[in-house]
């Protein structure tokens, strides 16, 4: 497979796992479905840092794009264009490395929640063993299944900017192949 093609199956596979990030994000934003928590600022502090929304999708978005057009042939299917999909592929791997940063804090750290008449992040130094004691999430009285709405759309996040990362530092080292050899366009013109 010649570098163009591959940076157009790179990108396109990007794409869902920005959508991803993002819906993971916003949705985080919401605990039970209800707007008062978040007008009512308890939100969990990971949720406020956006990892989902801009590193895992503004910050992977832009790359993705480009490198779709690296794909193409015109003015960034050549090897200055392959050259700049490096330097753009590594933005999306800072980006999905905030994003993974901020939702394994956000497991580590547990949710905000009201626990014994206050809020607060009662699961907070339990070295993530309320993770596996299920019974300890009936302690969060409000938001409802707040354990399990923030664990899965976190654990959702660190697996999107796993493969975000991986992704894109596969593109680095296509488009070090394309910088170095070429697109393959001129090769499949003849």
């Amino acid at each position: 497979m010649c570098t163009g093609k591959c940076s157009r199956c790179i990108a396109i596979s990007l794409y869902p796992l920005v959508l991803l990030s993002i819906i993971c994000n916003i949705v985080l934003f919401f605990p039970g479905g209800s707007v008062k928590y978040a007008k009512d600022g308890h939100i969990t502090r990971e949720v406020k840092y956006m990892g989902g929304l801009v590193g895992g999708g503004l910050l992977v978005l832009i790359p993705a794009l480009y490198i779709n057009l690296t794909g193409r042939q015109g003015c960034c299917g050549n090897r200055c264009g392959m050259f700049l999909s490096i330097l753009l592929a590594a933005v999306g791997v800072a980006g999905g490395l905030y994003s993974f940063i901020v939702a394994l804090a956000g497991v580590g750290n547990g949710p905000l929640c009201k626990y014994k008449d206050s809020w607060t992040t009662p699961f907070k130094k339990s070295n993530w063993t309320y993770l596996s004691d299920f019974e300890l999430w009936a302690d969060c009285i409000k938001p409802e299944n707040v354990v399990m709405f923030n664990t899965t759309l976190f654990v959702t996040l660190i697996a999107a900017s796993c493969v975000q990362m991986l992704l894109c530092a596969v593109q680095m080292i296509n488009g070090l192949f394309g910088c170095l050899c070429g697109t393959c366009h001129d090769k499949e013109e003849a």
